[in-house]
Protein backbone atom coordinates (compact mmCIF):
# COMPACT_ATOMS: atom_id res chain seq x y z
CA UNK A 1 0.00 0.00 0.00
CA UNK A 2 1.23 3.50 -0.80
CA UNK A 3 2.52 5.09 2.41
CA UNK A 4 0.67 8.36 1.73
CA UNK A 5 -2.61 6.45 1.60
CA UNK A 6 -1.76 4.75 4.89
CA UNK A 7 -1.25 8.09 6.61
CA UNK A 8 -4.56 9.39 5.33
CA UNK A 9 -6.36 6.32 6.61
CA UNK A 10 -4.72 6.69 10.00
CA UNK A 11 -5.80 10.32 10.23
CA UNK A 12 -9.36 9.42 9.25
CA UNK A 13 -9.38 6.71 11.88
CA UNK A 14 -8.08 9.18 14.46
CA UNK A 15 -10.78 11.70 13.56
CA UNK A 16 -13.41 8.96 13.89
CA UNK A 17 -12.09 7.95 17.32
CA UNK A 18 -12.03 11.58 18.48
CA UNK A 19 -15.62 11.99 17.35
CA UNK A 20 -16.63 8.73 19.04
CA UNK A 21 -14.92 9.73 22.29
CA UNK A 22 -16.63 13.13 22.25
CA UNK A 23 -20.03 11.48 21.76
CA UNK A 24 -19.28 9.07 24.59
CA UNK A 25 -18.31 12.00 26.83
CA UNK A 26 -21.54 13.87 26.11
CA UNK A 27 -23.76 10.81 26.58
CA UNK A 28 -21.91 7.81 28.07
CA UNK A 29 -22.89 4.48 26.49
CA UNK A 30 -24.48 1.67 28.48
CA UNK A 31 -21.36 -0.50 28.67
CA UNK A 32 -19.40 2.37 30.25
CA UNK A 33 -22.11 2.94 32.83
CA UNK A 34 -22.09 -0.75 33.77
CA UNK A 35 -18.41 -0.47 34.72
CA UNK A 36 -19.46 1.55 37.77
CA UNK A 37 -22.23 -0.41 39.52
CA UNK A 38 -24.08 1.43 42.25
CA UNK A 39 -23.71 4.86 40.63
CA UNK A 40 -26.52 7.00 39.17
CA UNK A 41 -26.33 8.03 35.51
CA UNK A 42 -30.04 8.62 35.00
CA UNK A 43 -32.87 8.84 37.52
CA UNK A 44 -36.00 6.70 37.34
CA UNK A 45 -39.00 9.03 37.09
CA UNK A 46 -42.70 8.70 36.36
CA UNK A 47 -43.07 12.16 34.81
CA UNK A 48 -41.06 14.56 32.65
CA UNK A 49 -38.26 15.59 34.98
CA UNK A 50 -34.61 16.44 34.46
CA UNK A 51 -31.85 16.86 37.03
CA UNK A 52 -29.79 19.98 36.39
CA UNK A 53 -26.37 19.93 38.02
CA UNK A 54 -23.44 22.34 38.24
CA UNK A 55 -19.88 21.38 39.14
CA UNK A 56 -16.85 23.11 40.65
CA UNK A 57 -18.32 26.20 42.39
CA UNK A 58 -19.20 28.21 44.28
CA UNK A 59 -17.54 31.03 42.31
CA UNK A 60 -18.52 34.69 43.02
CA UNK A 61 -18.29 35.71 39.35
CA UNK A 62 -20.54 32.87 38.17
CA UNK A 63 -22.65 31.10 40.79
CA UNK A 64 -24.92 34.05 41.76
CA UNK A 65 -25.70 34.61 38.08
CA UNK A 66 -26.61 30.92 37.68
CA UNK A 67 -28.87 31.08 40.73
CA UNK A 68 -30.70 34.10 39.33
CA UNK A 69 -31.05 32.45 35.92
CA UNK A 70 -32.56 29.34 37.51
CA UNK A 71 -34.94 31.43 39.64
CA UNK A 72 -36.10 33.43 36.60
CA UNK A 73 -37.11 30.13 34.98
CA UNK A 74 -38.64 28.67 38.14
CA UNK A 75 -36.08 25.86 38.32
CA UNK A 76 -33.74 24.28 40.83
CA UNK A 77 -30.42 22.51 40.43
CA UNK A 78 -27.90 20.53 42.43
CA UNK A 79 -24.48 22.11 42.85
CA UNK A 80 -21.57 19.73 43.35
CA UNK A 81 -19.30 22.12 45.16
CA UNK A 82 -15.57 22.00 45.73
CA UNK A 83 -14.90 22.18 49.47
CA UNK A 84 -12.08 24.70 49.18
CA UNK A 85 -14.41 27.00 47.23
CA UNK A 86 -16.95 26.75 50.03
CA UNK A 87 -14.19 27.76 52.44
CA UNK A 88 -13.16 30.73 50.30
CA UNK A 89 -16.67 31.89 49.38
CA UNK A 90 -19.03 31.05 52.26
CA UNK A 91 -21.40 33.90 51.40
CA UNK A 92 -21.90 32.58 47.85
CA UNK A 93 -22.38 29.06 49.20
CA UNK A 94 -25.02 30.40 51.57
CA UNK A 95 -26.88 31.85 48.57
CA UNK A 96 -27.22 28.31 47.21
CA UNK A 97 -28.75 27.12 50.45
CA UNK A 98 -31.00 30.16 50.85
CA UNK A 99 -32.41 29.60 47.36
CA UNK A 100 -33.26 25.93 47.87
CA UNK A 101 -30.56 24.44 45.67
CA UNK A 102 -29.24 20.94 46.23
CA UNK A 103 -25.66 20.51 47.45
CA UNK A 104 -23.28 17.65 46.66
CA UNK A 105 -19.72 16.75 47.63
CA UNK A 106 -17.19 17.19 44.79
CA UNK A 107 -14.16 16.57 47.04
CA UNK A 108 -12.33 19.31 48.92
CA UNK A 109 -9.65 20.10 46.31
CA UNK A 110 -11.22 18.78 43.08
CA UNK A 111 -9.02 15.74 43.45
CA UNK A 112 -8.48 13.36 40.51
CA UNK A 113 -8.97 9.72 41.49
CA UNK A 114 -6.59 8.40 38.84
CA UNK A 115 -3.72 10.39 40.30
CA UNK A 116 -4.41 9.53 43.93
CA UNK A 117 -4.18 6.68 46.37
CA UNK A 118 -7.49 5.59 47.85
CA UNK A 119 -6.44 6.83 51.28
CA UNK A 120 -5.55 10.32 50.00
CA UNK A 121 -8.70 10.51 47.90
CA UNK A 122 -11.05 9.54 50.73
CA UNK A 123 -9.24 11.95 53.04
CA UNK A 124 -9.98 14.74 50.58
CA UNK A 125 -13.62 13.62 50.35
CA UNK A 126 -13.91 13.65 54.14
CA UNK A 127 -12.21 17.05 54.48
CA UNK A 128 -15.14 18.53 52.53
CA UNK A 129 -17.42 17.53 55.39
CA UNK A 130 -15.68 20.02 57.68
CA UNK A 131 -17.53 22.70 55.69
CA UNK A 132 -20.75 20.94 54.72
CA UNK A 133 -22.07 17.42 55.19
CA UNK A 134 -23.59 16.41 51.86
CA UNK A 135 -25.54 13.20 51.23
CA UNK A 136 -24.57 12.87 47.57
CA UNK A 137 -21.24 12.77 45.76
CA UNK A 138 -19.83 13.28 42.27
CA UNK A 139 -16.19 12.42 41.47
CA UNK A 140 -14.27 15.24 39.75
CA UNK A 141 -13.79 14.61 36.01
CA UNK A 142 -15.93 11.49 36.44
CA UNK A 143 -12.78 9.67 37.53
CA UNK A 144 -13.43 6.73 39.83
CA UNK A 145 -12.16 3.23 40.42
CA UNK A 146 -15.02 0.73 40.64
CA UNK A 147 -13.46 -0.88 43.71
CA UNK A 148 -13.66 2.46 45.60
CA UNK A 149 -17.43 2.66 45.26
CA UNK A 150 -18.08 0.53 48.34
CA UNK A 151 -16.17 2.98 50.56
CA UNK A 152 -17.94 5.97 49.04
CA UNK A 153 -21.36 4.34 49.48
CA UNK A 154 -20.66 4.18 53.22
CA UNK A 155 -20.42 7.97 53.17
CA UNK A 156 -23.16 8.94 50.69
CA UNK A 157 -26.66 7.85 49.78
CA UNK A 158 -25.95 8.39 46.08
CA UNK A 159 -22.95 8.66 43.75
CA UNK A 160 -24.10 10.83 40.87
CA UNK A 161 -22.56 10.63 37.40
CA UNK A 162 -24.40 11.97 34.33
CA UNK A 163 -26.60 11.24 31.35
CA UNK A 164 -25.57 14.41 29.49
CA UNK A 165 -22.28 16.30 29.78
CA UNK A 166 -22.82 19.71 28.18
CA UNK A 167 -19.09 20.25 27.50
CA UNK A 168 -19.55 23.93 28.45
CA UNK A 169 -15.91 24.06 29.58
CA UNK A 170 -14.59 23.32 26.08
CA UNK A 171 -13.22 26.58 24.64
CA UNK A 172 -13.42 25.11 21.12
CA UNK A 173 -17.22 24.98 21.34
CA UNK A 174 -19.76 27.76 21.04
CA UNK A 175 -22.98 28.36 22.93
CA UNK A 176 -25.00 26.65 20.19
CA UNK A 177 -22.93 23.49 20.63
CA UNK A 178 -23.75 23.45 24.34
CA UNK A 179 -27.46 23.93 23.63
CA UNK A 180 -27.46 21.16 21.03
CA UNK A 181 -25.61 18.77 23.34
CA UNK A 182 -28.58 19.04 25.70
CA UNK A 183 -31.63 19.18 23.42
CA UNK A 184 -30.37 16.39 21.16
CA UNK A 185 -29.89 13.98 24.06
CA UNK A 186 -32.30 14.89 26.86
CA UNK A 187 -34.94 12.45 28.10
CA UNK A 188 -36.98 12.02 31.27
CA UNK A 189 -34.64 11.38 34.17
CA UNK A 190 -31.60 12.86 32.46
CA UNK A 191 -28.83 14.11 34.74
CA UNK A 192 -27.34 17.13 32.98
CA UNK A 193 -23.91 18.55 33.88
CA UNK A 194 -23.02 22.23 33.59
CA UNK A 195 -20.16 24.04 35.35
CA UNK A 196 -20.42 27.23 37.39
CA UNK A 197 -16.81 28.06 36.61
CA UNK A 198 -15.02 31.05 35.12
CA UNK A 199 -13.80 28.88 32.24
CA UNK A 200 -17.35 27.86 31.31
CA UNK A 201 -18.99 31.26 31.80
CA UNK A 202 -18.53 32.63 28.24
CA UNK A 203 -20.61 29.74 26.84
CA UNK A 204 -22.84 29.23 29.87
CA UNK A 205 -24.07 32.82 29.87
CA UNK A 206 -25.52 32.43 26.40
CA UNK A 207 -26.48 28.75 26.45
CA UNK A 208 -28.11 28.28 29.86
CA UNK A 209 -31.11 30.61 29.35
CA UNK A 210 -31.81 28.96 25.97
CA UNK A 211 -31.60 25.47 27.47
CA UNK A 212 -33.87 26.38 30.37
CA UNK A 213 -36.41 27.99 28.02
CA UNK A 214 -36.38 24.86 25.85
CA UNK A 215 -36.74 22.49 28.81
CA UNK A 216 -39.71 24.47 30.08
CA UNK A 217 -41.31 24.64 26.63
CA UNK A 218 -40.98 20.85 26.24
CA UNK A 219 -42.85 20.28 29.49
CA UNK A 220 -39.93 19.16 31.66
CA UNK A 221 -39.62 20.13 35.31
CA UNK A 222 -36.33 20.37 37.19
CA UNK A 223 -35.86 18.19 40.25
CA UNK A 224 -33.46 17.59 43.13
CA UNK A 225 -32.08 14.20 44.12
CA UNK A 226 -33.78 12.39 46.96
CA UNK A 227 -31.60 11.61 49.97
Amino acid sequence: MNWKVTIKLDLKDLAFLNSLWRNWSIKPPLFLRLVFPGTAWQEKVTEKKVFLTFDDGPIPQVTPWVINCLKEHGMVATFFCVGDNIRKHPDVFQQLRDNGMGIGNHTYSHKKAWRSSKADYLLDVDLYSDYYRANIFRPPHGQLYPWWIKDLKKRFSKIVMWDILTMDYDVKLGANDIVNNVINNVRSGSIIVFHDSIKSMPRLQSALPIVLDWIKKEGYKSALFSS
